[in-house]
């Protein structure tokens, strides 16, 4: 009786426990560097239509800046400035359907100001930046009815 139940109990397990196989996820890492002169948010669009990056993020970003140009949130128009300005923050989702890509900037004295990355920010002495990016999912920027905008939709790709 014993043996029996040790029995059930094992074919039980077993056909509880089926394997399941999933697609390995690639997860791409691009370094490179902009130089002096370069516009910041043109050298990343550039990098990711060159590498067909359909969706990736921002991992890191250190470097410097003569002229920033942001958009600040809920406003129509883009602000500006010319000086020297340390990037202290680069974040967001980049895809060659469109990308959404926040920066934050300080001057010399520590003052910070952030916004969305606009063109027109030039590189001062380098921009080291690391963008990754997976095969797993694709991004598209469309309107869904949540927001005015287009807006970041994340769609899983199919084998």
């Amino acid at each position: 009786m014993f043996r029996l139940l040790i029995t059930c109990l094992t074919i039980s397990v077993l056909t509880a426990c089926q394997t399941t196989v999933m697609k390995k996820e690639i997860v791409s890492t691009y370094a490179f560097r902009l130089k002096p002169g370069e516009d910041l948010k043109e050298g990343i669009e550039k990098q990711v239509k060159e590498n067909k990056i359909n969706a990736g993020w921002i991992a890191t970003c250190v470097g410097s800046l003569t002229d920033y140009m942001l958009r600040f949130a809920n406003q129509p128009g883009s602000s500006s400035g010319s000086w020297y300005f340390e990037i202290v923050s680069l974040v967001g989702t980049v895809s060659t359907n469109g990308s959404h890509i926040h920066i934050s900037i300080s001057d010399s004295t520590g003052k910070t100001i952030g916004g969305h990355l606009m063109p027109g920010c030039k590189i001062y002495t380098t921009a080291e930046i690391v963008i990754q990016a997976t095969d797993k999912y694709e991004f598209t920027r469309e309107k869904d009815g949540s927001t005015p905008w287009e807006e970041l939709q994340v769609k899983e790709k199919k084998d």
